[in-house]
C-alpha cells in the first residue's frame, strides 16, 4: 500500500488542477447568474457545460500530472456542489414546473451523496472517491464508475430538459430523481452497515491485500 502524506503543501492547494477547479466553479457560477436574468434555456445548459467539463479536466489533469490530493478532492466536492446548487436554483426560478424533481435532486446531492463522497477521508490511504474501489467495490460503482458519475447530475437535467420541450412527460424527471436518491439510500445503508462491523467491505484488491481499518 503506498504511504501517503496528511501534511499540506502549497502545491496541493495552488496547483494548476485546483486552479482549473476554481476556473470551472466560477465560470458555472456566473453563467447561472447570467441564466437567473435572462431566465433562457441556453444558458442554463451553457452554465452545466461549464460545470461538468471543467470537472472532468480537472480531475484528468490531476491524475496526469500526479497532483492528486485530499485537499483537491475536497475541494472539487465543495466546487461541485456550489455549482450543483446554483445552477439548479437558477434552473427552479426560470421554470417552476422543475422545483419537485429538482429539490429531490437536491436533497440527494447535497446530502447523501456529500456524506458518501466524503466518507473517502475515513480512508486517508484513499486519495478521492475514484479509489473508493479499493474500500468496497459495490458502493463505489454504484456512485463513482464513470457511468454512475454521468447519471448521478446529467441524468435528472437531462430529463428535465427532454420534458420542458416535450411540454409533457414530468413523471419521467420524479422517477430519475427518486432512483438516484435511493441509489445513495442503498450505498449509505451499506457504507453504515461497513463501518459498524455489521457487513464486510468488498475491495477490489489483490488477494490477501487488506483494506485497513476506518478512521471513526
Amino acid at each position: 500500500m503506498t504511504s501517503i502524506s496528511l501534511t499540506a503543501r502549497p502545491d496541493q492547494l495552488l496547483g494548476i488542477p485546483n486552479r482549473i477547479t476554481l476556473v470551472r466553479t466560477v465560470a458555472a457560477m456566473t453563467v447561472a447568474t447570467v441564466a437567473f436574468h435572462t431566465g433562457e434555456l441556453r444558458w442554463l445548459l451553457a452554465g452545466y457545460a461549464a460545470y461538468w467539463i471543467g470537472d472532468i479536466l480537472d480531475g484528468a489533469v490531476a491524475r496526469a500530472r500526479g497532483e492528486e490530493s485530499l485537499s483537491g478532492a475536497v475541494l472539487d466536492v465543495v466546487c461541485d456542489r456550489a455549482c450543483a446548487f446554483l445552477l439548479a436554483a437558477a434552473f427552479m426560478a426560470t421554470f417552476p414546473s422543475t422545483i419537485g424533481p429538482l429539490a429531490i435532486y437536491l436533497v440527494q446531492f447535497g446530502v447523501l451523496d456529500t456524506m458518501l463522497t466524503l466518507s473517502f477521508l475515513l480512508w486517508p490511504w484513499t486519495l478521492s472517491p475514484n479509489y473508493f474501489y479499493k474500500v468496497d467495490r459495490p458502493i463505489y460503482l454504484w456512485n463513482w464508475s464513470k457511468p454512475a458519475k454521468a447519471l448521478n447530475t446529467a441524468a435528472v437535467v437531462i430529463s428535465l430538459v427532454v420534458a420542458h420541450q416535450a411540454g409533457a412527460l414530468w413523471t419521467l424527471p420524479y422517477a430519475v430523481a427518486i432512483a438516484a436518491c435511493l441509489v445513495k439510500v442503498v450505498s449509505a445503508y451499506r457504507l453504515i452497515e461497513i463501518l459498524c462491523d455489521r457487513r464486510p467491505a468488498a475491495p477490489a484488491l489483490p488477494e490477501g491485500v487488506d483494506p485497513g481499518p476506518a478512521r471513526k
